[in-house]
């Protein structure tokens, strides 16, 4: 009988993340450069023959809005196909809140919990990394995408 395990994806820009937890920590960690689109069905497949898949976690925004719609039809497709729980949270939890890019010189920043968009001089080095222990509290069961960028002024 395979592991039974939870899957985080951070599929918000290149390169793509997902890690594999058993009782909440990290046991394995995929990252990918391919396209989105191209490459989740793939590694789902992959790790759903090695697996018992139980919840599935993502990134929902904000970031690039193909490659989160792109995570969240697959995911929300294989929720529903599969019976298995979908559960988001923005991606500043994988990027110790720090600027994430949106356009020129606009970042999406993190107040409070507000996201805003920011003019920036300077681009801060924002990496998203999968955490060695998954807290379900930063999660919720709205897993809608995050579109929140407003009228971009310059």
């Amino acid at each position: 009988m395979p592991k039974s395990v939870d899957l985080v994806f951070i599929a918000l820009s290149s390169p793509i993340k997902i890690g594999v937890y058993k009782d909440n920590k990290l046991i394995d960690t995929i990252v990918n450069e391919e396209k989105s689109s191209e490459v989740l069905p793939k590694i789902y497949r992959e790790l759903s023959i090695k697996y018992n898949i139980t919840k599935l976690f993502y990134a929902n925004g904000p970031g690039s809005f193909m490659a989160i719609k792109v995570a969240y039809i697959f995911l929300k497709s294989i929720s529903i196909l599969k019976n298995i729980p979908l559960f988001a949270t923005d991606a500043f939890s994988f990027n110790e809140n720090k600027p994430i890019k949106a356009i020129g010189k606009l970042f999406f920043v993190k107040i409070s919990s507000e996201i805003k968009t920011q003019k920036l001089e300077i681009a801060p080095e924002a990496s998203f990394r999968l955490p060695d222990v998954l807290d379900y509290n930063e999660f919720g069961t709205i897993a809608t995408p995050l579109y929140c960028i407003g009228a971009v002024g310059s």
